[in-house]
């Protein structure tokens, strides 16, 4: 089993934008958080690789549990991984698994496999650069081949621009499978605008969409992550009860008539008028 090189103070290093990424034991949990100029990015527990922290992970989770068989390998696509929570769950609890990340930092990845080394035999090739533009150069073997396309990319708190436009969307949705699921984490707040007009971007892409949050986010309430589950082939029924048992929180899932109410007057996302994700202030890290 992999064991973590951390001291106490934690390893860290620069990135390309002068911040700071930090290895550092969690203050709240079992297992080790990776913190990028004081955002935490990720949660990791190299003895429970199903200990999934973060309750928007253990929502993705969920909706990954339910691909294809129980236990049976899946190709998966990474577009930023953090400290590759969701790569060694995958590896966990579906052995023999390919997997593919795209990050943009090699530092990053350095800090990362050093201090929170991967277990062995994990099937899970890193490639650096811009997710974009990196996951349009993928080989063709993967087009139409993925069970599972993951966005998680994050500069900072932030979501960049053109990772939030139909065209992106687009180069995604190429590499699923008739019934893969594209995975997309939204981080928005009160009102919920920039989450209805990703909801509306995504669905023009790939019809079939739940989301999955707690109830308050949902309804507006607080800031947090909303994650998008979207597929070209319907996402059955039979999911929902464990998808909104997933999470230590009351759990939504939206589908249907919901997802037509949540999108109703936003504005496709393009590469001509996209902006960022809302940049969340800084109590919302305070726990």
């Amino acid at each position: 089993m992999a064991r973590a090189r951390v001291e106490e103070s934690g390893p860290q290093t620069r990135l390309s934008d002068g911040t700071i990424a930090r290895i550092l034991a969690s203050s709240f949990t079992s297992g080790f958080e990776l913190d990028v100029d004081g955002t935490p990015q990720s949660h990791v527990d190299l003895d429970d690789p199903t200990h999934l922290h973060f309750e928007y992970i253990a929502r993705m989770a969920a909706v990954i549990d339910r691909l294809r068989m129980p236990g049976q390998p899946l190709t998966a696509v990474h577009l930023g991984a953090g400290a590759l929570t969701l790569p060694r769950y995958i590896a966990h609890t579906r052995p023999g698994s390919r997997q593919q990340v795209i990050e943009l930092e090699q530092p990053l990845v350095d800090l990362v496999r050093e201090a929170l080394p991967l277990p062995r035999g994990a099937q899970v090739r890193v490639r650096i650069g811009d997710a974009r533009a990196v996951a349009e150069k993928l080989p063709a073997g993967l087009t139409g081949a993925a069970d599972l396309v993951v966005s998680d990319v994050f500069a900072g708190a932030q979501t960049p621009a053109h990772l939030t436009t139909v065209e992106y969307y687009r180069s995604l949705a190429r590499l699923l499978g008739p019934s893969g699921v594209l995975l997309v984490n939204v981080a928005d707040g009160a009102g919920l605008a920039f989450a209805r007009r990703q909801v509306a971007t995504v669905r023009e892409v790939l019809p079939e969409v739940l989301l999955l949050a707690e109830v308050q986010l949902l309804k507006g309430r607080r800031f947090g992550n909303i994650v998008i589950a979207a597929s070209a082939s319907p996402l059955p029924s039979e999911w929902l009860p464990r998808l909104m048992a997933a999470g230590p929180f009351p759990a939504k899932v939206a589908q249907g008539a919901e997802i037509d109410e949540f999108a109703r007057g936003a504005r496709v996302s393009t590469d001509a008028d996209a902006t960022p994700s809302p940049k969340p202030s800084a109590s919302v890290f305070e726990r």
